[in-house]
């Protein structure tokens, strides 16, 4: 890999991160077409992946140091909203860890190539177009631990390639009952922990197995995901307030069409 694809690589993990239309696909997908080996780079994906986790650090930096403070909260048996919402992305999260842990090579290569990933992006499509008529029929109500486990349990399906992180997420959460910009908000701070967590197993497997690490590709890529996943998190939140997501749904039908096609 040179430095100008990893740059369009990092861009691309950037931008898809946070826009619910898949990373991990769209970077399948990329990896594909550039002609690299996808096997051979998944701690490139680890990277890029570490530098959208820091764009969600910087973007709700209040609001994860609140988190943060909430724990000495927890600790002490003091309740607020604060206290309520990390409780929330704990039993969130639980769902991720477990199939991180016992899961993921399995998922991954079973649906690691360009057929599958387009077949998840159709029915994830569909599913945008369920969830924004569930909601519109429904309206929103109040947020319980059980919804909590609902959308974590999303998230644990997003392990797929093909299958956005913050889509299924943000549509589980129309689900439930959740606006869409709140369902967004708890979304990415809900994949906080599960990115960190992914990017700290992966990083500790690559340091254990000796393997050669060129650097200079994983910075170009690490720092091209940040810059463009600031973007890309500022726009959807922007763009949520007033748009359904119809529009990612159809996009995702596109692409995974003309993919299949392909």
């Amino acid at each position: 890999m040179d430095l100008f694809q990893a740059f369009l690589l990092g861009a691309l993990q950037g931008v898809t991160e946070f826009l619910p239309i898949s990373s991990s696909g769209h970077l399948v997908l990329g990896e594909h077409f550039l002609g690299l080996n996808v096997e051979s780079l998944k701690t490139f994906d680890v990277a890029v992946h570490v530098g959208t986790l820091l764009a969600i650090f910087v973007y709700f930096r209040v609001e994860i140091l609140n988190l943060i403070k909430a724990l000495g909260k927890l600790c002490c048996g003091k309740k607020d909203k604060d206290v309520m919402m990390l409780n929330y992305i704990i039993i969130g999260t639980i769902p991720a860890v477990f199939a991180g842990l016992f899961l993921e090579d399995f998922i991954d290569g079973l649906f690691r190539n360009i057929t599958a990933v387009a077949t998840w992006m159709m029915i994830v499509a569909i599913f945008f177009v369920l969830g924004e008529r569930f909601f519109r029929i429904h309206g929103s109500s109040k947020f319980t631990w059980p919804k909590a486990l609902i959308i974590g349990l999303a998230q644990m399906v997003a392990l797929v390639p093909g299958v956005s992180r913050s889509g299924s997420t943000i549509v589980a959460g129309l689900f439930v009952g959740m606006k869409r910009e709140e369902a967004a908000r708890f979304s990415f701070l809900l994949g906080s922990p599960a990115i960190f967590g992914a990017g700290l197993l992966k990083g500790l497997e690559v340091f254990k197995s000796g393997v050669h690490i060129d650097f200079a590709p994983m910075a170009v890529g690490f720092i091209s995901a940040f810059i463009f996943g600031m973007v890309s998190v500022w726009g959807l939140m922007k763009f949520l307030k007033n748009h359904s997501l119809i529009v990612f749904a159809a996009y995702l039908a596109a692409i995974g069409s003309f993919v299949l096609f392909l």
